[in-house]
């Protein structure tokens, strides 16, 4: 995938899934030798504007050797469809949504956090409501290894 200098990374309210899709995308991306990519999620609802990722999301990416304590939410703009070359989607719900805000015209790429995987399933489970952060940070880590590769 050439021409890949921005990700943004995309769930409902940017608390789990999506700060955990950025923090393991960077150090995915660091970790191939990669440099210039911009990295950095979003949620498609404004519930937790401002807030730091949920705790027990940040403990499971902590026991992991991932930091997210600086993150903060926030929604999803229609500027976001040019500032970044890649939207990724941590499910179908978030994906539907993001293609009903998109703006005409927008050239910016979208796709499920999980297409790089080969099997499995398609959307990442919330672990807000699953309460298995640790399975989601393997999913989510899984994926982004993936993207880092299809991006170099």
């Amino acid at each position: 995938m050439t021409n890949t200098n921005s990700i943004l990374c995309v769930c409902l309210g940017n608390i789990c899934r999506s700060p955990t899709g950025e923090a393991t995308l960077r150090a995915a991306i660091d970790a191939a030798g990669l440099s210039g990519i911009r990295v950095d999620s979003a949620g498609t609802a404004s519930w937790h504007i401002g807030k730091a990722p949920y705790a027990p999301m940040q403990q499971a990416a902590r026991d992991a050797g991932y930091d997210m304590s600086g993150q903060r939410a926030r929604q999803v703009q229609p500027e976001d469809f040019d500032r970044f070359d890649l939207i990724l989607a941590m499910d179908r719900d978030n994906l539907a949504d993001l293609e009903a805000i998109r703006p005409a015209g927008s050239n910016a790429r979208l796709a499920l956090f999980l297409d790089v995987l080969d099997e499995g399933a398609q959307d990442v489970p919330d672990p807000y409501y699953t309460r298995d952060f640790t399975g989601a940070l393997e999913l989510i880590e899984k994926a982004a290894t993936g993207w880092a590769r299809a991006v170099a």
